[in-house]
């Protein structure tokens, strides 16, 4: 059995294929469910959509909980801590971490940066060790996919391409992947979405075939693992 956490981001809604100022990202999300659900009807998925239930902003307060160990924390600790625990312990659990997003300003949601940033804690998801040397920060999590499904409304966001310097979501989220335990990351991307032309139909078609080839290949990974366990 495989665990999925499912986090949306975009503001809009998923109205309905095809309808207008329907978020193209959850459409995609909607399509990956379906399909996995079809092949795992019996997999848990938890659900996350950040634009209706909006992660806190990371502030001082925070910060001094975190740091402050965990057998001195008071209950004004805990309880500034609840949120990023709950957060923590989906990722946890989860074996595949699916992300849709919308590229706003050539990055990610303000929310989607909120919830990374309650996620990504020290001796949490985290260690940090100055004997390592440069490089001191190590994961505590392995073995996780994340898919990230997103919508861009210009193009050539994909590596050698036009605008490959101001792609700044996928290649921040896959940075930020590492310290969830990620070590297999697919990204999916429709882009050409304000230019609303048959490139963009086109690259719409591309992404839904993408989604549903990765199902597939995602099963069949998932069937000669378990036959070898």
């Amino acid at each position: 059995m495989t665990n999925l956490l499912h986090i949306d981001a975009s503001v809009r809604s998923f109205l309905g294929e095809g309808e207008k100022h329907s978020s193209i990202s959850k459409m995609l999300g909607h399509l990956f469910i379906t399909d996995w659900k079809k092949q795992h009807p019996h997999d848990p998925i938890t659900y996350r959509d950040l634009a209706e239930d909006t992660p806190n902003f990371i502030s001082q307060d925070w910060l001094g909980a975190v740091f402050t160990p965990e057998e001195k924390r008071t209950q004004v600790h805990k309880m500034i801590l609840s949120e990023s625990d709950q957060y923590i312990n989906e990722v946890a659990i989860a074996d595949i971490i699916l992300i849709t997003t919308p590229m706003y300003n050539y990055g990610m949601p303000a929310a989607l940066k909120a919830w990374f940033d309650q996620i990504i804690r020290i001796n949490k998801t985290f260690t940090f060790d100055l004997a390592r040397g440069d490089f001191p920060l190590a994961p505590m999590f392995s073995n996780k996919t994340l898919i990230l499904l997103n919508s861009c409304g210009e193009f050539g966001f994909g590596e050698g391409e036009l605008r490959e310097h101001m792609n700044h979501l996928g290649t921040h989220i896959k940075v930020l992947s590492h310290y969830l335990g990620v070590n297999q990351f697919f990204e999916i991307r429709s882009e050409y979405q304000e230019f609303g032309d048959q490139r963009h139909l086109d690259s719409l078609s591309a992404a839904k075939h993408q989604v549903r080839q990765l199902v597939v290949e995602l099963s069949q990974n998932q069937s000669k693992a378990k036959l070898t366990a």
